[in-house]
């Protein structure tokens, strides 16, 4: 089992940046893939950014590149998402997951492909 606590979210301007942190535990070597995902009252969960836990590899969706950035520190076993340059339209609560395996299909910004999610933290940006 593998047990994720995200944390890091709250009000900011736009334009303004905030760090979401998601705490790792459990079985953390069967972990081959972190993501962060949000979601809007209504609308589909959405892949934000992803990083193989193993090589540091990473993605970020087309919506957030340039402005997010995904990391890791397998020392702690923390997993950040630095939020820079918010817009309203980033507003969401925001998912920490834990993918263990890769099916055919597998992508990296795919719900489907994750095992494990947090319980989420909000992050509101106003205009």
């Amino acid at each position: 089992q593998v047990q994720l606590v995200e944390s890091g979210g709250g009000s900011v301007q736009a334009g303004g940046s905030l760090r979401l942190s998601c705490a790792v535990s459990g079985d953390t070597f069967r972990i081959r893939d972190m993501g962060w995902f949000r979601q809007v009252p209504g609308k589909k969960r959405e892949g934000v950014a992803s990083i193989v836990r193993v090589t540091g590899d990473r993605v970020h969706a087309d919506s957030v590149k340039g402005r997010f950035t995904i990391s890791q520190d397998n020392t702690q076993n923390t997993v950040y998402l630095q939020m820079n340059s918010l817009k309203p339209e980033d507003t969401a609560m925001y998912y920490c997951a834990a993918g263990t395996f890769r099916g055919r299909s597998w992508s990296p910004l795919s719900e489907r492909d994750y095992m494990y999610w947090g319980l989420g933290t909000q992050v509101t940006v106003s205009s």
